[in-house]
């Protein structure tokens, strides 16, 4: 470990010591008694510790609260996805109806899935959510975004990369072709 990443551990260390619970507390009152309260704050500083080159701070619980409102916005679209889901799942027909435990398998391997996206980076992750969650075309994400339709194009490619390589290496996946 070099000094420099010592350095800036050390730097995220005071600012968690400093911070956390005041983000817990304006966490609390956005989002109520969630449970994700403290997952989101711990979040926030795990994506601070792993930014690069972090340069002084002048308003820490600015830029705290500015990550923090992005996981929220990443909760919301999780919970809605996985709602809209459910609902197609529960007005699909009576003979495509699932039991309890394939719906709970499901509703796991898509939080696995998110756990795959969760590894790409921030732009990467927000690209390929905008196209297939949002609908928007690569022009569209390009402006929302503020990067160019060449770097959108990469960036699909390689969430999909992701996304292929997390279809098979997940087991449900293959067992419900199977039985289809």
């Amino acid at each position: 470990m070099s000094g420099a990443d010592l350095s800036h551990r050390n730097h995220v260390g005071g600012l968690f010591r400093a911070h956390y619970s005041w983000l817990c507390t304006r966490l609390r009152r956005q989002l109520g008694a969630s449970a994700s309260v403290e997952d989101i704050a711990a979040e926030t500083f795990t994506q601070l510790l792993e930014s690069p080159g972090l340069t002084p701070i002048r308003e820490p619980r600015a830029l705290l609260t500015t990550i923090a409102q992005r996981l929220i916005y990443q909760l919301w679209r999780r919970r809605d996805l996985e709602r809209q889901h459910l609902d197609q799942l529960q007005h699909a027909d009576a003979g495509q109806a699932q039991s309890p435990e394939a719906l709970l398998q499901l509703t796991q391997a898509l939080h696995r899935l998110d756990s795959t996206l969760d590894r790409l980076p921030g732009k990467v992750r927000a690209t390929f959510l905008l196209s297939r969650i949002d609908g928007l075309t690569y022009p569209q994400i390009a402006a929302e975004l503020g990067i160019s339709q060449r770097s959108v194009s990469v960036y699909m490619t390689r969430s999909q990369a992701l996304c292929a390589q997390h279809s098979a290496n997940e087991p449900l996946n293959r067992t419900t072709q199977r039985s289809a």
